[in-house]
């Protein structure tokens, strides 16, 4: 975010040099700095619409596929902040203590639940190797027994891992709307609420553990915005009140359970054996796109913030 922020600014400033404008009247310039501020939640807010819907009413489950759009609404809201930012002509460099102290403990806290999301997607790697090699063992003439107790005894690990958000400081109650800080701070605040739920699905769908989800719950006023409400209330009644598991997982659950009841019954089946590491292809393809898409957000988080840190130590001298 902050690599994508100081790009666009340089940008501006090219511009700005051939095309000089005059300063804004102080109403004016509220009015824009609002209305940039209303354009940062009214995009947002329509990605996070936009993932309600996909939760169809009345399937009470949540698919990998969904889970994984779920984390690239933290992409999209990075973005949506930088691009803020650069709409207000609001540089880092000109950013206050506060609000830089805010961003490092904020970006230090999500590459601690980035690292905690890519656990829980080695532990399901982890599971489907150890399923795939059940498989290859039942589809063996030598010992399809030994095979047959391993898919009975197949599971998928939880998370244990606590799960607490850190409280930002509160805005300042004197700024006003004019005030670019303000507006940066708002944005920023409302990037790491987004942030830290979506943190909280991706654990507990990721490891059918809700513990991660509900302690999010527990923080007060941690959802500001009526989409993000709306969209975890259908959430809460998958999670919590149905209780769940993905539906990738739960599918080869239920084909490892039905393929080892059936083998055991009257022998393993080839073409029953072969759907199964079908379907174990497809869920591995999942799971390597996600991986890959947590890497890159890691990487992007973690230069920003080498980047910050740098600028600050290089405006100090």
């Amino acid at each position: 975010m902050v690599l994508l922020i100081e790009k666009l600014n340089k940008i501006y400033s090219k511009l700005e040099n051939h095309h000089p404008h005059p300063h804004p009247h102080p109403q004016h310039q509220s009015e824009v700095l609002l209305a940039s501020l209303e354009a940062f939640k009214s995009d947002v807010s329509n990605f996070i619409n936009q993932l309600r819907l996909n939760l169809k009413p009345g399937t009470g489950i949540l698919s990998l596929t969904w889970v994984q759009q779920c984390f690239e609404l933290l992409c999209f809201t990075n973005k949506a902040f930088a691009k803020l930012a650069v709409d207000i002509d609001y540089h880092m460099r000109e950013w206050k203590a506060k609000t830089i102290e805010e961003y490092l403990n904020s970006s230090l806290s999500l590459l601690d639940l980035l690292n905690s999301v890519t656990s829980s997607l080695s532990h399901l790697r982890q599971a489907r190797l150890l399923l795939s090699h059940a498989l290859s063992v039942v589809g063996s003439s030598s010992s399809p027994a030994s095979g047959i107790e391993r898919l009975k005894d197949f599971k998928f690990k939880t998370l244990n891992k606590d799960f607490k958000q850190q409280e930002g400081k509160e805005a300042d109650k004197e700024r006003t709307s004019s005030d670019k800080e303000w507006v940066v701070y708002q944005a920023l605040m409302e990037v790491k609420r987004i942030e830290f739920w979506v943190c909280s699905v991706l654990m507990a769908a990721l490891s059918g553990d809700a513990k991660p989800y509900l302690e999010m719950r527990k923080s007060a006023g941690m959802l500001s915005s009526t989409s993000l409400v709306n969209l975890d209330n259908r959430v809460y009644e998958i999670i919590v009140e149905k209780g769940f598991v993905l539906r990738e997982v739960e599918e080869l659950k239920e084909g490892a359970d039905g393929l080892a009841a059936s083998a055991a019954a009257k022998g393993s089946s080839n073409t029953a054996v072969e759907e199964m590491q079908r379907r174990l292809k497809g869920f591995e393809e999942l799971l390597d796109s996600f991986r890959k898409g947590v890497d890159r957000l890691f990487s992007e988080v973690l230069t920003g913030r080498n980047e910050l840190l740098h600028s600050i130590r290089y405006t100090k001298h």
